[in-house]
């Protein structure tokens, strides 16, 4: 082979060799940039992936919910002389009855005390610990997360919107409508449909639960109104509510205290009563405790959680819709 030949595949090899290297740095390159994990990439040090990366194949994780939710272990004893006491909204007294009666049949020598002076009342005690555990039909606030309080969900509920048996008014209401007689908008029966009378509306004071649930979803947040047709009530209880409606009042209560009631009756609203599963106004009731729960909390919450106290509250809610 002459000088020339030798050359010239000297230099045909040497580019060919570039190729080949500058192909594989703009590959690593684009793997670099890719995120993926070589010891390569960067300037010699292990790289880290950004918290914020990901790819379609493989999606972050959703964001941790505020609390989760825990477990409890149903107990298979309880020591003799145990005492748990519950305080908080009236809209869980017939399953915190129920409960009561299934738990102490069960265990001997336990007791529950309970109370329903509503869910701020509930919580405020709690946190004192004045009680163990605080029955609450909303959501806890962030305050009060941080104050140690934890909740576990317990059941569906829904807010009905109730009248007195004899009221004259026979037609259901829409969300809107109910929304302006709550602020004060519309006052008059005839405004939807009834006689000319004045709309009475029955309140619940600001402690309750079911109040500021009520707020919240019903009202979206607005105020109630305060004309001279508007009666807040001193204590959170449904029976003096109930009593008060006469011919034009109007007020709301958690559907399972007044689904079997002969006094009063429950609106449809847009068309569907506070029985069927697509009606608007639902929510959570919850049981709260303060962390670390205490042995009378966890056997508590761990027989809510049991096929007996499952079967309790399912008993419950069973009897007054009936």
């Amino acid at each position: 082979m002459s000088q020339k030949n030798e050359t010239t595949a000297l230099i045909i090899a040497l580019l060919a060799t570039a190729s080949i290297l500058g192909g594989g740095y703009f590959w690593l390159q684009s793997q670099c940039a890719a995120g993926q994990e070589f010891f390569f990439c960067g300037s010699g040090k292990s790289p880290q992936k950004s918290p914020t990366s990901g790819s379609a194949s493989s999606p972050l994780p959703p964001p941790p919910s505020p609390q989760e939710v825990v477990s409890f272990v149903p107990p298979t004893s309880i020591p003799s002389g145990t005492t748990i006491r519950i305080n908080g909204a009236t809209s869980m007294v017939q399953i915190n009855q129920a409960l009561k009666a299934a738990l102490t049949a069960k265990f001997q020598g336990v007791e529950v005390l309970t109370n329903a002076q509503g869910s701020d009342r509930g919580l405020e005690e709690l946190a004192r610990g004045a009680i163990d555990i605080a029955a609450v039909s909303r959501p806890l606030t962030e305050s009060e997360r941080s104050q140690g309080l934890a909740s576990s969900p317990i059941v569906r509920d829904a807010i009905a919107i109730v009248v007195g048996v004899k009221n004259p008014f026979a037609g259901g209401l829409t969300t809107t409508q109910v929304k302006d007689i709550f602020t004060g908008k519309i006052t008059s029966w005839s405004e939807v449909g009834g006689s000319a009378a004045t709309i009475q509306v029955i309140n619940r004071p600001p402690i309750s639960g079911t109040y500021q649930s009520f707020r919240q979803e019903v009202l979206q947040g607005g105020e109630f109104g305060r004309g001279t047709n508007f009666k807040m009530m001193e204590r959170d209880a449904t029976t003096p509510i109930l009593r008060v409606l006469g011919l034009n009042g109007i007020s709301y209560a958690t559907y399972g205290q007044i689904a079997n009631q002969k006094t009063v009756r429950a609106l449809a609203i847009e068309g569907i009563l506070p029985s069927e599963p697509n009606y608007p106004w639902q929510r959570t009731l919850y049981y709260v405790y303060k962390e670390p729960a205490s042995e009378a909390v966890k056997a508590f919450m761990g027989f809510v959680a049991s096929s007996d106290g499952q079967e309790a509250i399912f008993r419950a809610n069973e009897d007054l819709q009936r």
